[in-house]
């Protein structure tokens, strides 16, 4: 009878001690979260006040030329005038599985006035590099976050730092 009066307590303690632990670890867990945030809130802060100012000398810019004021509810449209060449759609089909087809609309925002020549080229480099492409390789987000990546690489290496950004459009796999 001893005995079960003396484990009794030893389940107890451990099932406090148990609490314990889980508690400490909250409070480990919510006060590195806690760090962690106050020292990324500073930077996020400081990105989005950089946009807004970004957006507002570029409005300012566009109302100054007067270019780009778009009709009340229409978007601003991409033309050279913008530095936004809008390439014509791409479509072929992968490497592997063939009898699949990509099509894939971009449009390149140069750096100063936009070259048409470099527009072309860039257009067939993407179509001839589309090609070797397999659908494993570009299935999910990561494989096309890697596209986009290998795409911007290409652009670049091919207008030779003319072209700052490669804009999907439309990206459709059949």
């Amino acid at each position: 009878m001893e005995q079960a009066e003396a484990t009794e307590p030893k389940k107890k303690s451990g099932t406090v001690m148990l609490i314990a632990a889980i508690a400490v670890l909250t409070l480990v867990g919510g006060g590195g979260g806690w760090v962690i945030g106050s020292m990324l809130a500073p930077k996020i802060k400081a990105v989005e006040d950089a946009n807004k100012a970004a957006e507002a000398e570029a409005a300012k810019a566009a109302g100054a030329h007067g270019e780009g004021k778009a009709e009340e509810g229409l978007p601003h449209i991409a033309t050279e005038a913008n530095g936004i060449v809008q390439l014509e759609p791409i479509t072929t089909n992968l490497a592997y599985p063939s009898e699949n087809w990509i099509r894939l609309e971009v449009a390149l925002l140069f750096n100063g006035a936009p070259d048409v020549k470099i527009a072309e080229d860039v257009h067939q480099d993407i179509l001839a590099y589309l090609r070797t492409v397999s659908l494993q390789q570009i299935e999910g987000p990561r494989g096309f976050q890697y596209l986009k990546d290998d795409i911007q690489e290409r652009v670049d290496l091919r207008s030779e730092g003319r072209v700052s950004k490669v804009m999907f459009r439309t990206f459709v796999i059949e």
